[in-house]
């Protein structure tokens, strides 16, 4: 047993009578796996105890432990994550925002703000599949967080990615609306917008939000967020096989597009390839309007994080996590510019700032050609429904298991922790995330909604780089199956890189999208302060907490992770 008389106060380590100075300090902090630490010191002031609160780490061992512990299924291997990054990719960003992007922002050239973004998603993969491979944990970019920067900042990812994954999938339900009117459409079979559209519309310039006249409820949205809530209460194992048919579905569709359509493209629709500034604001067209676009196409590659959420329930995490998240990324990156690259040879770019950009090309060429092809269309409208599914169920996937994971750590309430006991799968949590996300689908409009996604992303992505530029130099006794290349000390040109990407495509978003971000964040940090803080299990009952994970470790007989033995009995009397 540990010498429970120990002082509460950071020991000076000391190695061969000397110290090792500043850096070993700091890791020593980051090492220390001490319970009695998060406690109340007798002669700390209020004051200091709360703030040292905020800065506090939940340890490595710790979340090791919990993985080794966790109740919920462990099933997936390296194809079916990385099957469930491509799920969550390939989806309103492809079918969608890639149109709009090219008739607002970029025009043809919008495949050079795919390359961007994909660069700057790129970097950000590099710092998740090293950070995934050493703490194989659910609760992504808010995990790492918290084992790097304390509980406060893993406060703030683990809210903003609620508006990364929630309201992701709300968008992506609206997306879904719009192909399901136009494949009824194809037929001369129109509903109303009654009860097809979402409530309200949103204009970025001016600034405005507002009720649409005819505008009712978004019905097709609002069910299929909940149909997809269903199937993910019923179980991670009928999730992934349903996401994986869908995946190979949606790829042949995508395929298919770009073999077909590519003897069509029609070079006059490339000139313009850049258009150029007539509006005064820089946001549209030009050079720097490829960068606004790619802040915006950057939602297309959301979902190669969400791989990591789903860390707890996969077989083998530390060598599969990185497999799924590079691995998606990489193979979407390609279909992405070959996809785009003929969307915008088929039809002129403003065209395409339709809900349905890929359909609208397609019949440009009708309309030049004399042919028809609805069968294309037929299947590309199916394809579009089931990719748009199939990222729906990866994002709520990966939003209630942040929602698990943060009230597993007692800043959320409790409920969201309870697991049912026959499909094993935190189903309380996702419940209220899916009614939730299909509110949000019925009422506001895409564009809305991706922006915001978009920018939250982007800051969960600069801090999970400052996290693993964190943990190398603190850290470097805990074992990674991934490392970023470059040795000891040039690692750290790719997070750095990749920090410069991501302030840069947040600096060229719209400013009305910040502002949202920062309303968000405001919010949060009432729910933390009010609430979170004071029911955190690290402070409430840290010593409770550690004897928890630590009896689990007794009694479980399969491997499991250190955590330091200590008598939690006589600290907790």
């Amino acid at each position: 047993m540990a010498d429970n008389s120990k002082s509460y106060e950071t020991e000076h380590v000391e190695e061969g009578g000397k110290s090792l100075g500043f850096l070993h300090d700091i890791q020593s902090r980051y090492a220390k796996v001490d319970p009695a630490s998060y406690l109340r010191r007798p002669d700390e002031t209020g004051t200091h105890y709360w703030g040292r609160r905020l800065g506090s780490l939940k340890p490595v061992e710790l979340l090791l432990a919990e993985y080794a512990n966790s109740e919920l299924r462990q099933y997936l291997n390296a194809m079916q994550l990385t099957f469930i990054g491509i799920g969550a990719i390939i989806g309103t960003g492809i079918f969608v925002l890639s149109g709009q992007a090219a008739a607002q922002n970029a025009g043809p050239a919008v495949t050079i703000s795919f390359l961007i973004a994909g660069c700057a998603a790129a970097f950000a993969s590099l710092s998740y599949s090293e950070l995934a491979s050493m703490i194989p944990v659910s609760g992504s970019a808010y995990t790492y967080a918290y084992a790097t920067m304390g509980e406060f900042v893993a406060w703030i990812l683990g809210w903003d990615l609620i508006l990364e994954y929630m309201v992701g999938a709300a968008t992506v339900g609206v997306g879904w609306s719009g192909y399901f009117k136009k494949f009824f459409g194809l037929f001369n079979i129109n509903f109303a917008d009654s009860w097809t559209e979402p409530t309200v519309t949103w204009d970025e310039n001016p600034a405005r939000i507002y009720y649409e006249e005819g505008h009712g409820f978004n019905v097709p949205g609002f069910v299929v967020v909940i149909l997809v809530t269903v199937l993910l209460c019923v179980g991670i194992r009928q999730s992934a096989w349903v996401n994986s048919a869908i995946v190979v579905f949606k790829l042949f569709v995508v395929l298919l597009f770009i073999f077909a359509m590519c003897g069509f493209v029609d070079r006059a629709n490339y000139d313009p390839y850049v258009p150029p500034n007539t509006s005064g604001d820089w946001h549209f067209f030009g050079a720097p309007g490829i960068f606004a676009a790619a802040s915006t196409v950057f939602f297309s590659y959301i979902g190669f994080d969400s791989v990591t959420t789903a860390a707890m329930e996969s077989k083998n995490p530390k060598r599969d996590l990185p497999i799924g998240i590079i691995g998606s990324l990489v193979i979407t990156t390609i279909l992405y510019v070959a996809f785009c690259s003929v969307m915008t040879g088929l039809a002129y770019y403003t065209e395409l700032n339709t809900a349905t950009p890929v359909i609208t090309a397609i019949e440009s060429v009708e309309a030049r050609t004399g042919k028809s092809w609805m069968w294309i269309k037929v299947i590309i409208i199916f394809g579009a429904l089931a990719g748009l599914t199939a990222v729906i169920l990866v994002q709520m996937l990966g939003q209630t298991r942040v929602f698990y994971a943060m009230a597993k750590d007692g800043l959320l309430p409790q409920m969201f922790t309870k697991v049912h006991p026959k499909f094993k799968t935190p189903y309380v949590a996702t419940i209220t995330v899916g009614i939730i996300t299909a509110l949000l689908s019925a009422v506001l409009p895409v564009d809305l909604l991706g922006n915001m996604t978009s920018v939250g992303t982007l800051l969960a992505f600069f801090i999970v780089h400052c996290g693993v530029i964190v943990l190398r130099f603190t850290r470097p006794d805990v074992e990674r199956w991934f490392k970023i290349p470059g040795g000891k000390y040039l690692f750290i040109v790719f997070p750095v890189i990749g920090q410069v990407i991501c302030v840069l495509l947040i600096a060229v978003a719209e400013v009305t999208t910040i502002w949202r971000l920062f309303v968000w964040m405001g919010l949060g940090w009432v729910i933390y302060f009010s609430y979170g803080i004071r029911h955190s299990r690290l402070h409430r009952d840290p010593i409770g907490r550690f004897a928890e994970v630590h009896a689990n470790a007794d009694a479980s007989k399969e491997e499991v992770y250190p955590v330091q033995d200590y008598d939690y009995q006589t600290n907790r009397n």
